[in-house]
């Protein structure tokens, strides 16, 4: 696959979302191996940016990149059109500091250099493909990038809001996927969050005509959502943004749940970032347990808590029974009245969480997977779950039965088929896929 470049120059104008500023990009060609520069025509010696993951100097809102005291703000819509359309060399002239807001979406960028004309140039294309998985959390926000034979981005969001709540979207990023579902996508926000940042004097160039602003009863925008779940789509458009900043074209599956610039800009870090030292599980600890398993006996908490990380109150397996290397566990989960999530699901009416029963089963999972030597120090996270299915209710006193049984493992990833029982009553069946993915010290 060659490198690629756009045929003739194009500019575009609008005014900064942030600063409110009239300001005019010009895309031009560049030659092979020359990525991607800003060029600051405003300023006396033209200074130059590279879009470079080291160039980061904020990622909060949006994405900013400078050097010494220069700087260009809210690239990410340009970079998410330019990985979108397989853009590898091109310098963008601007005469300001931050990027036209254009819609809200990168669809006018796409638009522009698709006018331009995009060719191939004379050098093949590097491209990353990741050899294990690499993790970034922090309170709350989850991003894993998993080995793939090509880009794919699952992304879901979470909001506490009478509008928007919960949204996924996955998709396998092309030119033709990027342009007709991704890049007309808008940035939203909030109505009062809206109002707080322009009381102070923030998103000055910011309106309904390039952001999506969600109210409590709905959308105040007159046009209607491009998609029913733009939101996320969004969300997945500012993420392919932000990881064109590694350079260069990548192979891998990006799973998020509630990221942000912040967190994008430290997974992809960590892709460049040698490895780190990883935290094995306590030889000597993991001998014994291992040679317990082969006499068949039974493990309880403190054995569980050797293999898996979790702990109070989101540990849900009391004890092990069975466990056949590859092939399959059983585990216990004695359900008690006194249960934190019994206070609110329901008063009254005390009633298991079906997500819970589904996570119970997915650490016996883990610990099927984790209990072997080359496992050991890794964390096990979801990348997919199928067939889910309810058919009983749980309540207090009741006593889970969670069988798991291997699917297929394959390296690092696993599927495998669970189900739970309480007495000889099956409660709830579903098939889970796993990554494993290297814990590092804190």
């Amino acid at each position: 696959m060659k490198q690629r470049t756009i045929k003739k120059e194009i500019s575009y104008s609008g005014i900064g979302l942030h600063t409110g500023k009239k300001v005019k990009i010009t895309f031009k060609p560049a030659p092979v191996d020359s990525g991607v520069r800003f060029v600051r025509v405003d300023l006396e010696e033209k200074p130059q940016i590279a879009a470079e993951v080291s160039k980061v100097i904020k990622a909060s809102r949006e994405t900013s990149i400078g050097e010494g005291e220069v700087k260009v703000q809210s690239i990410e819509h340009i970079l998410a059109a330019l990985a979108g359309l397989r853009i590898d060399n091109l310098e963008i002239e601007i005469d300001s500091d931050e990027v036209p807001a254009g819609d809200g979406s990168a669809l006018p960028f796409a638009q522009a250099l698709k006018e331009a004309g995009i060719v191939e140039q004379e050098k093949e294309r590097e491209c990353l493909e990741l050899k294990e998985p690499v993790s970034y959390t922090k309170e709350g926000v989850y991003l894993v990038a998993l080995p793939d034979e090509e880009l794919k981005i699952s992304y879901t969001i979470d909001f506490n809001h009478p509008v928007l709540k919960t949204q996924f979207a996955s998709f396998v990023i092309n030119e033709d996927t990027f342009t007709k579902e991704i890049a007309p996508a808008r940035t939203f926000g909030f109505e009062s969050e809206v109002r707080e940042l322009k009381r102070q004097g923030l998103i000055k160039g910011g309106g309904l005509e390039n952001a999506v602003v969600i109210g409590e009863k709905g959308i105040l925008n007159k046009e209607p959502l491009r998609f029913p779940d733009e939101f996320v789509r969004h969300k997945i458009l500012d993420l392919l943004g932000d990881l064109y900043l590694i350079g260069i074209s990548l192979k891998a599956h990006i799973i998020a749940l509630k990221s942000g610039h912040g967190a994008n800009v430290e997974l992809v870090k960590k892709i460049h970032s040698p490895k780190k030292e990883k935290v094995p599980l306590a030889k000597k600890e993991m001998e014994e347990i291992r040679e317990r398993i082969k006499t068949g006996a039974i493990l309880d908490v403190k054995d569980i808590q050797k293999i898996l990380p979790h702990r109070y109150p989101f540990l849900l397996v009391d004890r092990i029974l069975e466990l056949e290397e590859d092939k399959k566990a059983v585990g216990i989960k004695n359900v008690s009245i006194n249960e934190e999530f019994f206070q609110g699901h329901f008063p009254g009416y005390p009633v298991m969480p079906g997500v819970l029963i589904v996570e119970a089963m997915a650490q016996v999972g883990g610990i099927l997977l984790l209990s072997k030597p080359e496992h050991s120090g890794k964390i096990a996270f979801f990348t997919g779950i199928d067939k889910v299915r309810f058919r009983r209710p749980v309540v207090p006193g009741d006593t889970l039965r969670l069988e798991v049984e291997v699917i297929k493992i394959k390296g690092r990833m696993g599927k495998m088929a669970t189900k739970a029982y309480v007495e000889d009553k099956l409660v709830a069946g579903a098939e889970l896929m796993f990554a494993l993915v290297p814990k590092e010290r804190e």
